[in-house]
């Protein structure tokens, strides 16, 4: 066994150890407990926790690879501004209001302001996007298993299945909140330790953010003596309009994924939730603000190192690498050296796969050995962490809105878990099938959920909140065009499936923008035509809007409203009466 091998087995062992440890001393006995940790998770924590649940397997392994390789630097700065700038969105317009509606679940939030109509598509919707979402996570956990422990991906796969199975299943929503605030610990040294000393060897600084700026004139020389368009050079990669419709799509889509938004249900108050929104903030920035600096120094190195080499004469890492299949080289002109002129990618000399571009990192700069076990095991913190809280949103909207709001609603605490158990472990062998066989790179198939989230939820949770007049048929309306134009848009697209250059060339990863556009549209139309809300709803959503908490907003969370009075027939009829 290798020295890498030897010491990223030691500190997978050390941390998967301790994710068992703190579900099992978390362990949870009722339904509060599994999906909303009991409502009692301190800001601080609870932003730690959100921020290791958003940023999973594709902001950790994928995002430094998308800037470096992908998008050529500038093109990437759409899913810096995406994905950071959905969480401003996420905290003025929707945390804080659906916390003080005080539901477990986006699909329970749907079911209880519109009809159980919308629920079950709210239901679909979130399973569809939970799934597309955590085949990404468990296909990056097949990735470092495969290259840093040896074993096949799908021996990979199952390993993270079982980890997950382990904490989550067991200690549900508050096992998984205090694994994760341990996970975003780990994952945030791993990341910072290799940047910070990259950083130092290459520019002498030991802040990446600095030393990224000043290698910036090197790397566009590199780039441009190889035959490269300049690595800051604007819409080399990626046309204006996708730009847009990219960063909107991602910004919009955090806003509405299911697994964050019920993060903030466990907080312990309304000032709680949206202090849980800055600090999930502040805990991202850390990273977000640091893989721009490694994307850049790693194809400096690459740049520095490979071009020119022979076939047969490369690093180790390099060879390491292209044995697992993550990077090719075909010798297109027979020379026998590797070649970049031209560009990088399929159908040039030289392809390096997204992935692996942070956890090669440390090798390709040549850190020790104890270094490269720590960013693998970062790696898995990142994709096991957000793993778990997509799967408690698969449950949660199989176990609670299908089989207790609509199966059996005289359930016993006890046969509500048992079943919440049983749909995870469901889940996550589902999953692990599609980490086996996913229809992507990890953070392509992330972005696809993000279009979908974008596309399903985010309207109906908006027009749900701030349009009391908004109906349930609108609401259902708008929701299923979303979701169903967005998934057949991108199914047409993705070249592994239909592989159409679409309309007006419009990305299969940037349309979710579009469809959330489709959203709008169908349910404000289909709102003028179709019932209103009762005269009590349309008031406890004016007054979950506003400070404080009304009688009326304190009787609908604890469940004493009466269901006539949300939604039954004759709400035009003396609506005073009704109030609690």
């Amino acid at each position: 066994m290798g020295a890498v091998q030897a010491w990223t087995l030691v500190f997978v062992v050390i941390t998967f150890s301790l994710y068992i440890y703190i579900a099992y001393a978390s362990k949870v006995k009722d339904t509060a407990g599994f999906y909303v940790a009991g409502g009692g998770i301190p800001a601080p924590a609870n932003g730690a926790a959100i921020a290791a649940d958003w940023m999973s397997a594709a902001s950790f392994i994928s995002m430094a690879g998308i800037i470096a390789f992908s998008s050529n630097g500038y093109a990437g700065s759409v899913y810096l501004m995406g994905w950071t700038g959905g969480y401003v969105l996420l905290a003025l317009l929707l945390a804080p209001y659906l916390r003080k509606f005080g539901k477990f679940t986006v699909p329970e939030f749907v079911g209880d302001r519109f009809s159980e109509t919308a629920r079950i598509i709210a239901v679909i919707s979130a399973i569809v996007v939970s799934f597309v979402y955590v085949a990404g996570q468990m296909a990056g956990v097949g990735l470092v298993f495969q290259r840093f422990l040896g074993v096949n991906q799908t021996l990979g796969v199952v390993i993270g299945m079982a980890i997950v199975f382990a904490y989550a299943v067991f200690g549900g929503m508050k096992g998984i909140t205090w694994t994760q605030v341990t996970q975003y610990s780990v994952l945030i040294v791993a990341y910072l330790i290799p940047a910070v000393a990259i950083s130092q060897k290459l520019t002498g600084i030991p802040i990446p953010q600095i030393g990224f700026g000043q290698i910036m004139g090197e790397l566009n020389a590199l780039q441009t003596e190889f035959g490269l368009n300049a690595y800051t050079g604007a819409f080399t990669q990626m046309n204006m309009l996708n730009m847009f419709l990219m960063t909107a799509t991602l910004m919009f889509g955090t806003a509405g994924l299911p697994h964050v938004i019920v993060r903030f249900y466990t907080a312990r108050s309304v000032r709680a939730a949206r202090f849980s929104a800055l600090w999930a903030l502040f805990f991202i920035s850390l990273l977000y603000l640091t893989a721009p600096a490694i994307g850049a120094f790693s194809k400096y190195n690459v740049l520095n190192q490979i071009p020119g080499t022979g076939v047969d004469d490369v690093p180790a890492w390099f060879a390491s690498w292209r044995d697992v299949g993550l990077i090719t080289v075909n010798d297109l002109n027979g020379n026998g050296t590797i070649d970049v002129a031209g560009g990088l990618g399929e159908g040039f000399e030289l392809a390096i796969n997204n992935d692996i571009v942070v956890l090669a990192a440390p090798e390709i700069a040549a850190l020790p050995a104890p270094v490269i076990g720590l960013v693998a095991a970062g790696g898995l913190a990142a994709a096991l962490s957000t793993a778990s809280g997509l799967l408690l949103v698969i449950s949660s909207a199989a176990a609670n809105d299908v089989y207790y709001k609509r199966i059996n609603p005289q359930a016993t605490e006890a046969r509500q878990l048992m079943v919440g158990r049983f749909a995870m472990g469901g889940a996550i062998l589902v999953a692990g099938y599609l980490g086996i066989n996913p229809p992507g790179f990890v953070a392509q198939v992330v972005a696809l959920a993000f279009g979908l989230g974008a596309a399903s939820f985010f309207p109906t949770l908006f027009l749900g909140i701030f349009w009391k007049k908004c109906t349930a048929k609108g609401a259902a309306a708008g929701m299923a065009a979303g979701l169903l134009i967005t998934f057949a848009y991108m199914i047409w697209t993705i070249p592994i499936y239909g592989g159409s250059e679409g309309i007006f060339g419009i990305a299969a990863t940037s349309f979710g923008f579009v469809g959330m556009l489709i959203n709008f549209a169908v349910t404000i139309v289909v709102s003028q035509f179709t019932e209103k809300p009762t005269e009590v709803m349309q008031q406890l959503v004016e007054e979950v809007r506003y400070p404080g908490r009304s009688e009326l907003v304190a009787a609908h969370a604890t469940g004493a409203l009466d269901e006539e009075l949300l939604h039954g027939e004759h709400h035009d009829h003396d609506p005073d009466a009704r109030h609690p």
